[in-house]
Parts: C-alpha cells; structure tokens; sequence
C-alpha cells in the first residue's frame, strides 16, 4: 500500500483481506444458496396444501409447472406424497451442505485473515520508532493486537458476510410475502424503520460505552503485565498488598463498565425481542382473519408465516450487526492508531559508509519534551579505534548521548549534527548504523531462550565457537560452567535466572557477537566487582584492537585508563580531556576521584 495516502477504516480492512477475500466470496455464494433453498421450501409446502391436498390451481413458477406435469400433475402427486417429502428432504440436505461449507469457507476465511492482521500488525510495530514505544504502554499494545483484533475478525468474518444473506433474505422473502398479501406484509415490515431507530439510538451509547470498556482493558492489562514481569521488585519491597489493591479497583472500575454495557445490549435485544413478539402476534392474527373471510388461501397462510419466522432473523440480524458494528468501530480505530503511526523511513539512496572511522558530535541539542532539553550544545570528538570515556550524575544526558548515536531517537536538523567519518547519520540507512554500533543498554533485557540463543541473537546461525570466543571475552565462560546445562540453560523471562552481573556479562557478550567497529557500553559493567570489570576491559583491550569502545560509567576505575574522557553536567560538557589532564584542571572529574578513592586511600 502506498505510504503517501491516508490510511482509512476501509484501506485498511481491505489491506487486512488480502489472502482471505476468495474464502468470503466462496461463503456469501453459498450463503446466497441456502437462503434461496430456505426460501424455496415454504413454496414447496404452499403448494402440497393448496394444489395437491387441495383443488386450487397450482402457484408456482413455469419451470417447477413443467417438471410437475411431466411426473403426472397433481394427481400423480396425490397419490405419492413421498415425493414432496422427498423433495423437502433433498432440498433441506443440500441447504446443510451448503451451510457447513460456508461455515468451513468462512472459519478458514476468518482465520487467514486474523494471521494476516496481527502479522501485518507485529511488523508494523516492529518498524515503530524507539520514541512510539516509550509513549505507549505495553499492556494497551497487547491489547490492541488481541482482543482488539479479535473483535475486527468476528465483524468482517462473521457479520459482513452475514450482510449479503440478511438482504437477500429481505428482498426474497418480502418479494414473495407482497406476492401472496400486500396489506399483510405491509405489517409484518412495519417493524423495520422502528428496528433502524432504536438501533440507531444504541448505536451511539454501545460504541462509547464499548470505547471506554476497551481502554480500561487496556490499563488491567498493563498493571498486570508490569507486576508480571517486575514481580521480584514487588516482593522485595513487600507491595503486594497495594499491587492487589491497584489491581482490584481497576478490576471494579473495568467490572462496572462491562455491567454498565451489558445493560445497555440487554435493553437493545429486550426492545428487538419486544418488537418481533408484537410483530408474529399481529402476523397470525389478522392472517387468521383474512383467511377465514376467504382471502387468502390456507397453503398462502403458513407460507407467508414460515417466511415471517425466516425473515425475523434477518430483521434481528441487522439490529446486531449495527451492535457489533460499534464495538468493531471502535477496536478498528484502535488498530487504525497502530497502522497510522508512522515506521521509520531512510532517506532516499540512504549511504552505507565505513563506520570505523571519528565520531563527531556538532553542537548536538535534545529533549524528550520540546520544552525540557537534555543536552545541549554538546561537542566532541571520538577518535577511530580510540577508548572514550563519559561521566555524569544522573540524569546529565549519557545514555541520550548513546541513543542518538545509535538513532533509537533521530536528531533534528536545527539541532546539530552527528558524523561518523564525516558521513551525517541521519544520511545513512538506521538499519546500517545500528547493524555497525554495538550497545550494550543500561539494563540488559534477556530473552526466554538458552544462554547460547541469547548470545547469538545477533547471528542468523547458532556457532558454538564464537559464542564461546564471546563469553571468555565478557568473562561469563567459568559462570556459565557452574550452571547443570551450561550453554543450554534455559534463561526465564527477562532473565530472572540469572544475577544482575551475570545477565551483564551475557548482554556484553550478545553485543560482541556483532563484530562491530563501534561498541557501546552504557554503564554495562556496574553490576560486576572491581576485578571483574578490570578483567573484562582487559579482555576488550586484548581481544578487540582497532574498535572504537564508548565507556559509560559512574566509576572511575572504569574510565581512567580511556583515550579521552568526557565529563557531562546537567547537559552541558563540563570537561573533556585524559585521566590526567583532567586531575589537573581540578574539577568534577578531580573531585568525584576523591570521592571513590578516598576510603581506598584511608585503608
């Protein structure tokens, strides 16, 4: 689908079909079948009452006259009756056949089209830019992409389709019904423009009471999914009484809500179950009347009432659907969010340069929020197979720093310029960068998968050799050792296995796994002691010679033996320069210094 059109309820649905529009095509035809034998079969009885077990003279199309006279007429077939129930059989039968394959046509329909959506869904997200997702709330994603998504597949898969039978239901069967007695089907229609007003009038209250249904969802979701996963937080502190209590009153608060609409719907079906009540009532009785003043014929009679109750459905049916269609509205508008969200985008003939070159950082400008900057006007340069240092409190923009090199978040132009090499990183293609910068995030998120997967994540083929060359190098082989299944240990959900050092030194690993010329580390070694860190840049230094490495660090043990050093305050370089030039000027760098290695000194 072009990107440069706007996406729509319909763009949208029919991009979702793809792939599963034959299977509806196939369901409404034989729907449309059914409903014509279903029609047909009240025409079969009229006749047998009227013209057969009585005298009239026989109602029926030419063609059905034509085979009728051809067995023998009317005689014949009062004398075998078996024939028009064979007749009745046969055409109840082949209505069943077309009735499950329609059910199998429209199953395999709906559930093409649901592995369609939520995989065209998941891709898109996927694509979202690293800002779309830290605006958004995972439970609400989850959400969107089930019960949301459920909803939308039960509309197009179960009611759309159920539209073309419902009309041809309605034109057929009135068709007949105005044949047989106008003035008694001018009764039994006179439901339809009450069903269109009050379906209407619950229209509006069922899709903003479905809307707010479906938001709170989205929030239960999210509590849960965060105490789900940040469950050893809630234990340590002991807050599982005020998460029980944050879970329940939004659970009352969601409970309530569903209540409130499923009063609304039972008031709905309550006024359609009312209406076709008084409808069938009116039905036998005034058709009862102009039977017996002659009127109308017995056969015409218990016609026009098998049609009646055929069509009563239908009318039912539409109110429904108008139901449906609200909540479905509503989820649609949901996913449409998602849909129109716009993925990242390179620039035309975005390059692909040598990254093993300068970094360069031109008066480099950032906020989140428009109004609160981050850094500002931030300048350095990193040398090529250099070791950089960066120092800051917390909060002073180090991470930010990494994640603009990295493009997690894109820089605008206004506000300076990133350079690898001379090339602006904005220039080049994101997937490039990121594929040529390994960043080792402050907290590593691990993968429900073994140790080994989770190293070679980078890897399209699982190599025992250079997972192992990865460990020794992140310090992680003798851990893994101790572990019963070594590299085959099944790591849990965000890790939960293993300790805080541990997951580290497995993120770090991961990230080497890359073979990249730029590696990042964002204060990746703060959970390992003193001597592993000394170890692991000792490995780096060894075993990586010729890359650019990115310390970020709040030790300074980590960061003395760096090319370069730069000291970030609020945003703002305080100082850039070696470990000793920088104990020279005197400043934070001297002071926090003092601060780590005075207990040191004293011992």
């Amino acid at each position: 689908m072009e990107r440069n059109k706007p996406l729509t309820r319909t763009s949208l649905a029919l991009q979702f079909l793809r792939g599963s529009k034959r299977f509806f095509v196939f369901g409404i035809l034989l729907a449309s079948i059914n409903s014509v034998i279903e029609l047909v079969i009240p025409k079969v009885i009229s006749f047998t009452v009227d013209s057969v077990i009585g005298t009239k003279a026989p109602k029926i199309p030419a063609a059905a006259l034509s085979i009728v006279e051809k067995i023998g007429g009317t005689d014949y077939l009062r004398t075998h009756m078996w024939v028009l129930a064979a007749v009745v059989v046969v055409l109840a039968i082949l209505a069943a056949l077309c009735s499950f394959s329609q059910r199998v046509c429209n199953t395999t329909g709906s559930e093409t089209l649901v592995k369609t959506m939520r995989d065209q869904i998941f891709r898109h997200i996927e694509h979202l830019p690293f800002a779309w997702h830290m605006k958004n709330q995972t439970g609400d994603i989850i959400q969107r992409c089930t019960s949301d998504v459920d909803m939308v597949k039960r509309f197009l898969a179960e009611q759309l389709p159920s539209l073309f039978r419902v009309t041809l239901l309605l034109v057929m069967g009135l068709f007949f019904m105005v044949r047989m007695n106008l003035a008694l089907s001018l009764v039994a229609i006179f439901t339809l423009p009450i069903v269109s007003f009050y379906s209407a009038f619950f229209h509006k209250k069922i899709g903003s009471q479905f809307q707010k249904v479906d938001e709170n969802e989205g929030i239960l979701s999210t509590i849960c999914q965060e105490n789900l996963t940040g469950v050893r937080v809630v234990r340590a502190f002991g807050r599982e009484k005020y998460e029980c209590e944050r879970f329940g009153k939004q659970n009352e608060i969601f409970a309530k809500l569903n209540v409130h609409l499923a009063k609304l719907l039972s008031a709905f079906w309550c006024v359609g179950d009312l209406m076709t009540g008084l409808q069938k009532m009116l039905i036998i009785v005034l058709g009862s009347y102009i039977c017996v003043r002659g009127k109308m014929t017995a056969g015409d009679f218990i016609a026009f009432i098998s049609y009646n109750a055929i069509l009563t459905w239908p009318i039912r049916m539409l109110g429904r659907m108008i139901s449906e269609m609200s909540k479905a509205g509503i989820s649609f508008d949901r996913i449409l969010y998602i849909m129109r969200s716009p993925v990242e985008q390179d620039k035309p003939e975005a390059l692909e340069p040598d990254m093993d070159k300068d970094i360069c950082f031109d008066h480099v400008s950032f906020g989140y929020a428009p109004e609160v900057p981050v850094v500002q006007d931030v300048s350095f340069t990193v040398k090529a197979g250099s070791v950089f240092g960066i120092l800051g409190n917390t909060g002073s923009g180090k991470s930010t720093i990494m994640y603009l090199l990295d493009r997690l978040y894109e820089l605008p132009p206004e506000q300076g310029k990133i350079t690898i090499g001379g090339v602006d990183i904005a220039d080049m293609k994101a997937s490039w960068v990121r594929s040529h910068i390994g960043i080792v995030l402050q907290e590593p998120f691990l993968f429900s998968r073994t140790i080994a997967e989770n190293i070679s994540i980078a890897r399209n083929k699982l190599d025992m050799r250079e997972v192992r060359r990865a460990s020794a190098t992140a310090c992680l082989e003798e851990a893994i050792e101790n572990f019963t299944q070594g590299y085959d240990t099944f790591v849990g959900e965000r890790g939960v296995t293993m300790s805080g050092g541990q997951k580290q030194r497995t993120a770090i690993a991961r990230m080497l796994m890359q073979n990249a010329p730029i590696l990042i580390f964002d204060d990746s070694l703060s959970a390992v002691d003193a001597e592993t860190d000394a170890k692991i840049r000792h490995a780096l230094k060894e075993n990586m010679q010729g890359v650019t490495m990115i310390l970020i660090s709040h030790r300074i043990t980590t960061l003395m033996q760096a090319d370069n050093i730069l000291v970030l305050d609020n945003g703002h370089v305080a100082e850039i320069g070696s470990h000793a030039e920088l104990m020279e000027k005197d400043g934070i760098y001297k002071k926090v210094y003092d601060i780590q290695m005075a207990p040191e000194e004293l011992q």
